[in-house]
């Protein structure tokens, strides 16, 4: 294991940190609104600062970051300055690639999506699984593929070598989970630092030791947490909560309806009332249709049995133009 890098190192980690992290693509709905209230409840009953940032590095509608901050200080979280920006960030994710890449352990990858797609569907490849490929090709064969790649207008990726096939996390609600670890892209084709990679450096950076976030991203810290541990990164927590769902069962999304702040505004509904759902979910006894709720209250009632119970199913109110 290699030292840790000096623009690894945290703002401040002296207690420990939570954070909430969204990607400003549009409104934040009541299950996003729901995690962070998790997120941020977690991180001050345990004694830790809370974080945020912006995961800006992919699809960013304008204003949506700004929008976003507005509706998660309008329920009362408040965080720890300063706000991270990814965007802010890439010669340090570029640093980490390099250091990577000079203990042997980044290749770059050919594949298209189909390409990946239909290699995953032979038996006795993983679901969800990278099945390598591009891993052990010769020199002669990757110059070959680079030139059809640039004849199509397209750059290779870049994928780390694992040296495991598994991994295991802790989590406050899943306990010891052990998932699979395949070689994943630590940079797009487009040039674009993957996810996998910018969240855990970031996550050093910002001292963070304990990420809230929901429970369809826990096949994914395997992954994450293997990465860390080959960049010499703290290892961090884990409290993966389960998702807000439609009355059909699926993820929430703006085509159910009223499901964010500014679209419930619409209908009537205050700050108040989307907190007083929130604590209503969390179990939070005669929250429903309570007014005058504050965050620190809601925190101190949470029902933790209640939070890992499953899926909360909200039913939206149709909008008037829906």
């Amino acid at each position: 294991m290699t030292a840790t890098p000096s623009s690894f190192i945290p703002i401040n980690s002296a207690g420990g940190a939570g954070r909430y992290a969204p990607s400003p693509t549009g409104d934040l709905h009541l299950g996003n609104l729901r995690t962070a209230v998790i997120a941020w409840s977690l991180a001050h009953l345990s004694g830790r600062d809370f974080k945020l940032r912006v995961e800006n590095l992919d699809r960013v509608r304008a204003g949506s970051a700004d929008g976003q901050l507005a509706d998660l200080a309008a329920l009362g979280l408040a965080w720890d300055q300063p706000v991270v920006y990814q965007d802010s960030r890439i010669a340090v994710y570029e640093d980490a690639i390099e250091q990577l890449s000079q203990q042997g352990l980044v290749y770059e990858c050919y594949c298209s999506r189909k390409d990946i797609r239909e290699a995953t569907s032979a038996p006795h490849i993983l679901p969800g699984t990278y099945p390598g490929t591009c891993r052990n090709l010769t020199d002669e064969e990757r110059a070959t593929r680079r030139v059809v790649l640039s004849e199509q207008g397209r750059s290779p990726s870049l994928r780390l070598r694992s040296e495991v096939s598994e991994f295991t996390v802790q989590d406050q609600f899943a306990g010891a989970f052990t998932g699979p670890v395949d070689d994943v892209v630590i940079r797009r084709g487009d040039g674009v630092i993957a996810y996998n990679l910018a969240v855990v450096i970031d996550d050093a950076f910002q001292g963070i030791d304990q990420v809230c976030r929901g429970d369809d991203l826990l096949s994914s810290s395997p992954r994450q947490a293997y990465l860390a541990s080959l960049l010499g990164l703290p290892p961090v927590t884990y409290a993966h909560v389960p998702l807000v769902l439609n009355p059909a069962g699926e993820r929430l999304a703006k085509r159910d309806g009223a499901v964010s702040m500014r679209d419930l505004a619409g209908l009537g509904w205050g700050a108040d009332q989307v907190l007083a759902w929130i604590a209503s979910s969390l179990g939070v006894e005669g929250a429903e249709g309570a007014t005058g709720l504050t965050l620190p209250e809601v925190a101190r009632q949470i029902s933790w049995e209640t939070v890992n119970n499953g899926p909360v199913i909200f039913d939206p109110p149709q909008l008037a133009h829906a």
